[in-house]
C-alpha cells in the first residue's frame, strides 16, 4: 500500500499534467476563439485547483500555480 509521500509525488505529477493540458486548452481558445476550449479550460483548472487541494491536504507543500488568486 502506498504512502502518503507516493500519493503526494503522484498527485502532483498529475497536477501537472493539468497545468499542461489548461493552458493548451487556453492557447487553443485564443487561437481559435473557440468558446468550448476556453470551457474546457476552466473545467481543468478547477480539477488542478482540487488536485492541489489534495496534496496539500496530504501534508504536501502548495503547487506554484501563477494563475491562482
Amino acid at each position: 500500500m502506498p504512502d502518503e509521500v507516493d500519493i503526494v509525488e503522484r498527485l502532483r505529477a498529475i497536477e501537472e499534467e493539468l497545468r499542461d493540458l489548461a493552458y493548451e486548452r487556453l492557447r487553443a481558445a485564443s487561437e481559435d476563439r473557440d468558446e468550448g476550449a476556453l470551457r474546457d479550460e476552466k473545467r481543468v483548472l478547477q480539477a488542478r485547483r482540487a488536485v492541489e487541494r489534495a496534496i496539500t491536504a496530504l501534508g504536501g507543500a502548495p503547487g506554484t500555480g501563477f494563475d491562482d488568486p
